[in-house]
């Protein structure tokens, strides 16, 4: 296929904010909080409407590499094609060069968070880590289950600022002690990374004094909607997440 051809479907589709598939021959470069290097291989490169971008092969259900609220485009030399991708908060920079593209296709696809789930809490929290997107736009996973003195934090993740994030899930109504919990795994991670850190809480409902004291330490809340299933497993099914209530420093700024 003709790299300028291609290149001009990429450049239509990240403006339309196309579903964008390539596959073909490439290498991937990675420079960030650590670099890594793929050497040239057969591989699938899915960029997304939210500005992500992520590289696969035939193997694993997550992908090889990726980068999440970026700046994305590409430039065409005699030789191959090069998708870039940039951000500045955290500093990191991925760079696929193929040499042969087998097929390329774009999808109009609406950007929702309509997604149903199933499962026990620890399969929730498995599905939750492939795509916290759901939750927030940006946010990427960095460590799930991690073992602190005094308990189990769900999910460790960043935020497209570059904020470390911890995420606790409930299956139940959240209350005064979910709360207490988040705020000392927030604060350990916080005394441990030596950064900004904020905590969000998801779970069907919150009782008003968790509420309550869950705004005084900043922290967010996200209501996690599912159902049990009528079956002889008893899953629950997440109906959907809704945005993020506001904090009362929120309020106060308006």
């Amino acid at each position: 296929m003709d790299f300028g051809e291609i290149k001009g479907q990429i450049d239509a589709g990240l403006l339309n904010k196309d579903l964008i598939l390539i596959v073909g021959n490439c290498k991937v470069d990675y420079f960030g909080r650590a670099t890594s290097k793929l050497p040239p291989g057969k591989r699938l490169v899915m960029i997304k409407g939210d500005g992500s971008i992520s590289i696969h092969q035939n193997r694993l259900v997550r992908p090889t590499n990726y980068m999440m609220g970026s700046r994305i485009g590409s430039k065409i030399s005699e030789e191959s094609l090069t998708i870039y991708s940039n951000k500045t908060k955290p500093p990191e920079k991925l760079s696929v060069e193929f040499t042969e593209i087998h097929e390329i296709k774009r999808h109009e696809m609406e950007i929702s968070n309509d997604l149903r789930l199933s499962g026990s809490e620890r399969d929730l929290n498995e599905i939750l880590m492939d795509d916290l997107s759901m939750i927030e736009p940006g946010l990427k996973p960095i460590d799930q289950q991690h073992h602190f003195r005094k308990g189990i934090a769900d999910i460790i993740a960043q935020d497209k600022e570059g904020n470390f994030v911890v995420v606790e899930l409930k299956r139940r109504q959240a209350d005064f002690a979910s709360v207490t919990q988040l705020h000392r795994y927030m604060k350990e991670v916080e005394n441990m990374k030596n950064t900004k850190t904020r905590g969000i809480l998801l779970a069907p409902d919150i009782r008003k004094n968790a509420k309550e004291l869950l705004e005084q330490l900043g922290l967010e809340f996200s209501k996690l909607d599912f159902e049990l299933m009528p079956n002889e497993n008893k899953k629950a099914v997440i109906k959907g997440i809704e945005p993020k209530q506001q904090t009362l420093a929120d309020h106060f700024k308006k």
